[in-house]
C-alpha cells in the first residue's frame, strides 16, 4: 500500500482526479478521520471535507509509479 496525502478542493479537482485514477486496475480509498471512501466515487468525495488535504491509499502491486505520475497535480506534502 502506498498513502499520499491529495487536495481536491474543487468540484473540478474531484472530477479530474476521479477520471485520472478510473484508468487503473488499483483500488483506492479516500481516509478522513473516522470516514473511509472508495476514492474512484464522486458522490462518495462530495461526503468528505474537501477544504482540508485528505489521505489517499493507493493498493497497487504494479503500475504505481504511473499512478503516482498521474495524480502528481493532487498530491501536497
Amino acid at each position: 500500500m502506498t498513502t499520499v496525502k491529495v487536495s481536491l478542493n474543487s468540484i473540478d479537482k474531484v472530477k479530474s482526479f476521479v477520471n485520472d485514477i478510473s484508468g487503473f486496475k488499483a483500488d483506492f480509498d479516500l481516509v478522513a478521520g473516522r470516514y473511509v471512501i472508495d476514492a474512484k466515487s464522486i458522490m462518495g468525495i462530495f461526503s468528505l471535507d474537501i477544504s482540508k488535504p485528505i489521505q489517499l491509499n493507493i493498493y497497487a502491486d504494479k503500475d504505481v509509479d504511473q499512478i503516482l505520475e498521474s495524480i502528481k497535480p493532487y498530491v501536497v506534502e
